[in-house]
């Protein structure tokens, strides 16, 4: 026995593994399980042209045992194993891969599950151990040989007694400091659960040493300890299954044990895709938001498996944020890993597959709005908001993508509606969409513009959510008909000859507006007569990009000083007595005009929606005239 030096320069690159690449301890037994799962299938294929090896599938498996008091645990495989050259080669030369070598030498290797590709995981056994031995035999000799290091120094390889065929790779667990509890991976129900987060779809089954009492036969309260060795993963992921073989069940017990939901998903997507990209995934669509959905603390992502291992607890490349709610994973053999399998490289690879994803969400979204409206109506109660932000988000690059997934209550029938819903309603001749905003259904029933469109025939789109007037003034248009807010001044219902009429009255009362929008001290921008108010002597519109509601949506954002302020118009019913009582009040009693346009302009602000700036002032005018 001789100590031997890692080739290349062996005490700079294992520091690099043992403290860079990999961010997380617990992956090391992936890591060792993957490279056993490796060694089976090498043999596994080989078995497949070599009848003399005579073992089927169901013979290979993975052994874990602990021993706590030692501060040993081991991983064993009954696979290929490793002569000494070979030992010296994978395990000598930090970045060789056997696994690697193995794809390239045999062609026919293409349907195994090599999971192995840099030679570098391995080694990750040194982040928690500070000795770490592997005892192998080939399967085809007696000889056995025994690799111990205890990192970067060196290493010995020396031939050893082993009984069977296989390797086992023994880690000597460090001990404990104050930043590091290296104990817990010598406790099997902390190893089982990282078995089943990490491996559990390895194709062989792994198992572990349990040791438990068992009554004796004959002699009361008297026991025995019993080793038994208990299978701890699944193998067979469910989405590898055939469809046929699974019912809704299985896929909503999966969910809910996978992703702690106590409900069933609304809708599951299951689909395999083969071309550029290669993937199984299998998706969820909650019923409900999760408790920290719009907090920093939320994390957007799908689970991501490279051959049935898990990579990445949540990758967010693979869903936009308009999809953010989704739940589920992808399982791909074509990803591009960095050498930690830890990370992604940013390919090609990756974005094929998250367009491929983000069609068939929006795919099944649009089968579940046309076959399953109900269920439609529901999910997007929960999750609409997140789509409406998507089409505003990005300036707009996602709105043809998510236009047609969008619903409004309609004025028809208080019931939800699709865009194109609304256009294929609407009256011949009629030009534009018209919708209006407010915090419920019920106050933006009670605006006065609303009579006027709805008097017409007109359907309207009541919006309750901050962000649905930004998403529409991003849509801009849909089907070439232009959106139309009922409280934007530029609404106009009337024919040629009412419009000359109006006209003629506004201009005729222009001294009279210029008056009363000095006595509201320039907090609206005009004030004119209407005609659109029916019974409603006044109401207040905006004029310009910023509606009264966008107003008031972008004021309650916390940290800016700056406040945003609406164009107003305040607008006098001309049909209305209180039209000619001004015109009175201008020709004859200028200071009760002023009391009466702070009336009018807080009885405005009230019926919008809009907080009165002196409450005591308008109640106190009120009172004037009341006694006189």
């Amino acid at each position: 026995m001789r100590t031997r030096q890692f080739k290349s320069e062996s005490k700079k690159l294992m520091d690099m593994m043992i403290n860079s690449i990999y961010t997380h301890k617990e992956i090391f037994l992936r890591e060792i399980i993957s490279n056993a799962s490796d060694a089976l299938d090498k043999l596994y294929f080989r078995s497949l042209t070599d009848t003399q090896i005579g073992l089927k599938a169901s013979d290979f498996q993975i052994k874990i045992e602990i021993d706590k008091e030692n501060r040993i645990i081991s991983v064993s495989d009954n696979g290929c194993g490793m002569n000494e050259q070979e030992l010296d080669k994978n395990l000598g030369t930090i970045a060789k891969s056997g696994s690697f070598d193995f794809k390239e030498q045999n062609e026919k290797a293409e349907n195994v599950d090599i999971i192995g590709q840099f030679g570098v995981g391995f080694y990750s056994a040194f982040m928690v151990s500070d000795k770490v031995e592997v005892r192998t035999r080939p399967y085809d000799s007696d000889k056995a040989y025994c690799w111990k290091s205890c990192g970067a120094e060196g290493y010995t390889i020396e031939e050893c007694d082993k009984d069977t065929f296989g390797t086992t790779v023994t880690m000597h667990i460090k001990t404990d400091t104050d930043d590091e509890k290296y104990s817990e991976y010598l406790d099997q129900y902390r190893i089982s659960a990282l078995i089943k987060k990490y491996s559990d779809y390895i194709r062989h089954p792994i198992k572990m040493e349990f040791t438990t009492k068992k009554p004796i036969d004959g002699k009361e309260n008297e026991y025995e300890d019993v080793v038994e060795f208990r299978t701890l993963n699944s193998m067979v992921p469910l989405w590898k299954k055939s469809k046929s073989e699974l019912k809704p069940e299985d896929y909503n017990n999966f969910y809910k044990e996978k992703f702690y939901d106590f409900e069933d998903p609304i809708k599951y997507i299951h689909t395999h895709t083969e071309g550029q990209a290669t993937f199984d995934a299998l998706l969820y669509i909650p019923k409900h938001l999760p408790f920290d959905y719009y907090t920093k603390e939320f994390e957007k992502g799908l689970q991501l498996y490279s051959k049935g291992v898990l990579i990445m607890e949540k990758c967010s490349d693979l869903l936009p944020d308009y999809f953010s709610f989704i739940k589920g994973l992808v399982d791909s053999e074509d990803l591009s890993l960095n050498i930690s399998r830890e990370m992604l490289q940013h390919d090609t690879q990756l974005k094929l597959i998250a367009k491929t994803v983000e069609k068939k969400i929006k795919s099944e979204l649009e089968k579940m709005l046309k076959t399953d409206r109900e269920a439609y109506e529901q999910f997007f109660r929960s999750f609409g908001t997140q789509l409406k932000f998507g089409i505003y988000n990005n300036y707009g690059i996602n709105k043809d993508v998510l236009k047609d997934l969008l619903l409004f209550v309609s004025s028809k029938e208080k019931k939800y509606v699709t865009l194109k819903e609304y256009v294929d309603n609407m009256k011949e001749g009629q030009e534009n969409i018209f919708f209006a905003s407010g915090e419920s259904i019920d106050k933006i029933e009670l605006l006065p513009q609303c009579d006027a469109v709805k008097d017409k025939g007109y359907e309207i789109l009541y919006l309750c959510d901050n962000v649905d007037e930004f998403a529409l003034m991003m849509l801009s248009e849909y089907d070439g008909k232009k959106f139309i807010n009922v409280c934007d001044q530029s609404l106009n219902l009337d024919s040629d000859e009412d419009r000359k009429v109006l006209d003629d009255e506004n201009t005729a009362a222009k001294d009279m507006f210029e008056k009363m929008k000095a006595t509201l001290n320039n907090n609206v921008n005009a004030v004119r007569f209407t005609n659109k108010l029916k019974n409603h002597p006044v109401c207040l519109t905006s004029e310009g990009a910023i509606s009264l509601e966008m107003e008031k949506t972008l004021n309650a954002m916390p940290g800016d000083e700056n406040k945003v302020k609406a164009q107003t118009v305040l607008e006098i019913n001309v049909s209305h007595p209180i039209a000619q009582k001004l015109k009175e009040l201008f020709a004859n009693d200028t200071d009760t005009l002023e009391k009466y346009t702070k009336l009018l302009y807080s009885e405005s602000c009230l019926i919008g929606g809009r907080s009165i700036e002196d409450p005591a002032e308008h109640s106190k005018l009120i009172c004037e005239l009341m006694t006189k």
